[in-house]
């Protein structure tokens, strides 16, 4: 069994793009979705109208995964953060220093999803799945940091060819498709300060809705007895710490581009 994991973004669509034109022999494109309320629109809008009828095009099987409970429910990471039961924050808040917490977001709604899809169709520890990584050549440093299951091997296929982030941008222009947006959650700690400025100016629901999950995880950290955390290295509420209309004159962190769910 040979799968991408399938992130929505420039990498992995360039992968898409390579399976569809058998480059690379990966027949099976795997997207867990963290919730239609968690993961940004825009990443979602390209996945269902633009990447999935591609897909379906070359023959290639593009599969939306939900995180399932014990239960057979589904939860998405928005609802695992608003759950008044909840101790712990699953995302990478910024402590007052701006550094930011620890995390499992990525693991419990992107790898373990993966991984459950995997073992439910056949991956063992003895015959462990084929998972491809979409991580290019001016991100190996990215490499090797995914923990995998036991049953998976995990595979870095454009460095294997040798390919950058831009020749993934030609590879989907050079398909016909659009370059797909950055994915990520709308409301993830790594977004840069320019990413959030953007979302405030243009975006403004969900930048609001960014605003009232911050409230809601300090609200939760002060009864704990916790001291605040915010979504951005400012150490300060969010609405404050990115005022409207404020010029762009400093420069930017890596945020997601510097390497976590965006690919």
């Amino acid at each position: 069994m040979k799968v991408i994991s399938y992130g929505g973004g420039v990498q992995s669509t360039a992968l898409l793009v390579l399976a569809a034109r058998r480059e690379i022999e990966y027949p099976t494109f795997l997207f867990a979705n963290v919730g239609d309320d968690s993961e940004h629109p825009s990443t979602l809008a390209y996945v269902r109208e633009v990447a999935l009828p591609y897909a379906t095009r070359a023959g290639l099987d593009l599969q939306q995964l939900e995180r399932r409970r014990r239960d057979g429910s589904t939860e998405t990471l928005m609802q695992r953060l608003n759950r008044p039961d909840t101790r712990s924050i699953p995302i990478p808040v910024r402590m007052a220093n701006g550094a930011p917490g620890r995390r499992s977001c990525t693991a419990d709604f992107k790898i373990k999803v993966v991984g459950r899809w995997l073992r439910e169709h056949g991956a063992t520890a003895l015959s462990p799945a084929t998972v491809g990584i979409g991580i290019s050549l001016d991100e190996i440093h990215r490499a090797n940091r995914r923990r995998s299951e036991a049953h998976e091997q995990i595979e870095y296929p454009l460095l294997d060819l040798h390919l950058r982030r831009s020749d993934c941008e030609r590879i989907i222009e050079d398909a016909g498709l659009p370059v797909p947006p950055k994915s990520a959650c709308f409301f993830c700690p790594f977004r840069t300060v320019a990413a959030w400025r953007q979302q405030r100016r243009d975006e403004p629901e969900l930048f609001m809705k960014a605003v009232q999950l911050e409230e809601t995880i300090n609200e939760r950290r002060a009864a704990l007895g916790r001291d605040p955390a915010y979504l951005t290295r400012y150490g300060r509420k969010l609405a404050e710490a990115i005022p409207a209309e404020e010029p762009s004159d400093e420069a930017e962190d890596g945020g997601c581009d510097a390497g976590w769910c965006m690919t």
